[in-house]
């Protein structure tokens, strides 16, 4: 697996994922009951973690720095 996910992407995908659990569990936030769809913030967190995102190998985007 090649990695795809460059530095200020990665910081992002982990900012949005942790914020989106956040709303799932609901740590902050009132419940709702559209608490659930907080539980996509796992997405975004696990492609931050290992570095690379299926979605940008399909489309052919790379947000890694050049070498």
């Amino acid at each position: 697996m090649t990695k795809n996910v460059g530095g200020t992407d990665r910081i992002l995908r982990i900012v949005i994922g942790l914020i989106l659990i956040a709303y799932a569990i609901p740590l902050g936030f009132g419940k709702t009951g559209w608490n659930w769809v907080g539980w996509i913030g796992v997405v975004p967190l696990l492609t931050a973690l290992i570095g690379s995102c299926p979605l940008y190998s399909l489309i052919g985007v790379n947000s890694c720095p050049r070498k």
